[in-house]
């Protein structure tokens, strides 16, 4: 019996010397949490940040296209929406220590699906073709706005 109290011992030691020590434990790293507000947002009084940065990784709101400030769309329809969405998008990113080349990841809401090669047609001006970032897109309805597209993105933030 007193071998297999003492076994227990040895290994419950054991144990805890493999556990953190007291200045591991203090030492734990919290993600970095940041929330991006343009000043021309805030004015809108909308319910979300443009942008959360955690450590240097970017998560772009859904952008649709909005002249810069207001709730007013791009006149000119699917295309001139779409470009001004990545503008959007290219101003937070350059406001937050990025850029369209650090995007890893677009999605992209349309409400007329059918429209994507008119889409696809915009989306390449900016996105070339040794950088292109991984990309989902599907059709939906009722955008915000009456938008005929949304985007949003995850990119990396360089340092």
């Amino acid at each position: 019996m007193k071998k297999h109290l003492y076994l227990a011992l040895a290994c419950f030691l054991m144990l805890a010397a493999c556990g953190p020590t007291e200045s591991e434990k203090t030492t734990e790293t919290k993600p970095e949490l940041e929330h991006y507000q343009s000043e021309e947002m805030a004015k809108l009084g909308l319910p979300f940040s443009d942008a959360v940065i955690v450590n240097d990784i970017i998560y772009l709101s859904g952008q649709i296209g909005n002249l810069p400030g207001t709730l007013d769309l791009a006149p000119g329809g699917l295309k001139a929406e779409s470009k001004q969405a990545i503008e959007n998008m290219k101003t937070i990113l350059e406001a937050n220590g990025s850029s369209l080349n650090d995007v890893i990841k677009v999605t992209v809401f349309m409400d007329d699906i059918s429209e994507w090669g008119d889409f696809n047609a915009e989306y390449i001006k900016y996105f070339t073709a040794d950088k292109k970032p991984a990309r989902s897109a599907f059709g939906t309805t009722g955008l915000a706005l009456g938008a005929k597209l949304e985007i949003e993105c995850i990119a990396v933030r360089k340092r």
